[in-house]
């Protein structure tokens, strides 16, 4: 039977309102069988993210505080959720074993990670469908690193004869049978484990916006909608902040090229964001979205005949590998070459690394700059549409806006363009009407 995986976010399952429409959607559909949920977000009754309230709880206990108050608010939201659905849940046990394992020294993964183990465990009496514990199912090895072939196998072997399940996201189990949890957003991750490893129609994404649109409603008033997008442009935009999933989530499915759907789960019929390989994409235009990201430091690094020292990049890589920075891009000319970093690393750092750069590479000029925002204009179109970076050349010029660097791979999937960062919205606003008048 084919099957679809629905991912619920924490805004999808803040309260019992809520979790009303998100039980509505998965009986619209007999496939939807295997549901991944998050904890509880914020809802207008309760203005923290349970996660968070999670974190306090093992921070005020390390430190030897009075918790229970954050203890009776946790159990509030659950016990809220439990009476508007009539369920019933020994809510003293459950709490009392998550008292236990702290006062016995259980991590702070565990945790936190009991946000989403209880609402699975609510979610699966409401649906009336089997619950699965994620530790069950996710595995890490013993450096913490996920294990997928042992997931995908765990996965395959356990779900394959139930009608259906409700796993909790976000967790899974290093060796020794401690939790460990992905890094905030991993439920998505969870998600699409699971769909690889179920071999899922589609991994529906489920969250309170309605997909990706071109550009950042902040900036650009009533964006358009991106109906399609594939994995790799995706990437790109993730990379410069759209945020609406996991980047990672893409990557346990990628072997099997299962696509992902994002829904609004308060606007349902709303049609969402498909995502999908780029040779299952119908809909081409020359721009699929705008991104960027603010606050980059530039060194600029000029040396004549640059391009003849064989050695030069790998001792500028050297240099930057020793003072743990990473580089975000370099573009080069053939006596030039400028490294972008993030402005996180401090002025004494980079003013250290510019002396061994001095040192090791010889350069006859060197220098950086901070403020630097980093915009892209992403689209597998772009490659076959004559004059796409005119149109952001030239928005960027009527704005008056002065472009301060420029990098585009050999994919041409996407063009990076550099701008002061009192500039960045502005540019981002011209550049999209520059597109999409």
């Amino acid at each position: 039977m084919e099957s679809i995986v629905a991912k619920f976010g924490g805004s999808s399952v803040a309260n019992g309102t809520q979790i009303r429409k998100v039980k509505a959607i998965i009986e619209q559909d007999p496939r939807r069988r295997y549901i991944v949920v998050s904890a509880p977000g914020i809802s207008y009754e309760n203005n923290t993210k349970v996660t968070d309230l999670l974190l306090l709880l093992d921070t005020l206990h390390k430190n030897h505080q009075d918790y229970h108050g954050v203890l009776h608010n946790i159990r509030r939201i659950y016990e809220g959720i439990a009476n508007e659905f009539s369920i019933s849940m020994d809510f003293d046990q459950e709490f009392e074993e998550i008292l236990r394992q702290m006062d016995v020294g259980e991590g702070t993964d565990y945790i936190v990670s009991r946000g989403e183990y209880l609402n699975a465990k609510l979610m699966a009496q409401i649906l009336d469908l089997p619950f699965v514990d994620a530790k069950d199912l996710l595995f890490f090895n013993q450096d913490g690193i996920f294990d997928e072939e042992a997931s995908i196998h765990a996965i395959g072997e356990i779900l394959k004869d139930l009608p259906g399940a409700v796993i909790p996201g976000f967790y899974g189990q290093l060796p020794k049978g401690r939790i460990k949890t992905f890094s905030r957003g991993g439920s998505d991750f969870s998600g699409a484990v699971i769909s690889a490893g179920v071999n899922a129609l589609v991994y529906e994404n489920w969250t309170d916006v309605s997909g990706f649109l071109v550009a950042d409603p902040r900036i650009v008033k009533n964006p358009e909608r991106i109906k399609e997008i594939t994995y790799e442009e995706l990437r790109e935009l993730s990379y410069m902040g759209a945020s609406v999933l996991h980047d990672e989530a893409m990557f346990p499915i990628l072997k099997d090229r299962i696509p992902i759907k994002i829904k609004n789960t308060n606007a349902p019929e709303e049609e969402g964001t498909l995502i999908l390989p780029q040779e299952k994409k119908r809909h081409f235009s020359n721009i699929t979205g705008i991104a960027g990201r603010k606050n980059f430091t530039v060194i600029y690094i000029q040396k004549t005949k640059l391009n003849w020292d064989r050695s030069f990049y790998r001792k500028l890589m050297g240099i930057l590998e020793s003072h743990d920075i990473y580089l975000e891009h370099m573009p080069s000319s053939i006596d030039s070459v400028s490294l972008i970093i993030k402005d996180d690393v401090k002025d004494p750092k980079v003013r250290k690394v510019i002396d061994d750069i001095k040192n090791i590479c010889e350069p006859e000029a060197i220098g950086f700059e901070r403020g630097i925002s980093l915009i892209t204009v992403v689209g597998h179109g772009m490659k076959n549409t004559t004059g796409t970076s005119a149109i952001c050349f030239q928005s960027l010029a009527k704005a008056n806006i002065n472009i301060r660097l420029i990098v585009q791979g050999s994919s041409e999937l996407n063009i990076i363009i550099g701008v002061n960062d009192e500039d960045y919205e502005n540019a981002i606003e011209n550049i999209y009407h520059g597109f999409l008048k």
